[in-house]
């Protein structure tokens, strides 16, 4: 039976855009490889760190929840290991309580998304001077 995972990962901030998405591509690859679902993914891009690490004060995050065997976990945290772009990660197994938080998580995002979309652009107002009352 497949466990229910997610990964944070850091990547080290001197990437080029290139070279996070193929960095991202590359795990998003050994995941599926090893017969992984991937069920949702995040980029969060650029953060600044609580505390340096490697003397980076920033990193770019990224999010993986996926469905997998146990031992697609250690294949993972093992490429994360011999890869020079990540400067940490994180993976946790999701009980029924963490699975319903971020599917309601993904919805609100989701419909906040729409809501922006739908909205009309406002309308820019022209600075008139304040009316005041003279009294006599």
């Amino acid at each position: 039976m497949a466990n229910h995972y997610e990964t944070v990962f850091i990547m080290t901030p001197v990437l080029s855009d290139e070279q996070m998405k193929e960095t991202v591509q590359k795990f998003e690859k050994i995941l599926t490889d090893q017969g992984a679902e991937i069920v949702h993914q995040e980029n969060w891009g650029l953060r600044k760190l609580e505390y340096p690490i490697q003397k980076k004060s920033s990193g770019f995050y990224h999010l993986f929840e996926f469905k997998a065997d146990g031992n697609v976990v250690g294949e993972l945290e093992l490429q994360f290991r011999r890869d020079e772009r990540i400067i940490r990660f994180l993976t946790v197994t999701m009980d029924k309580y963490a699975i319903a938080f971020a599917e309601k998580r993904r919805n609100n995002r989701k419909q906040k998304a729409e809501q922006a979309e739908q909205q009309p652009v406002a309308e820019e107002v022209v600075n008139e001077e304040p009316k005041t009352e003279v009294e006599a």
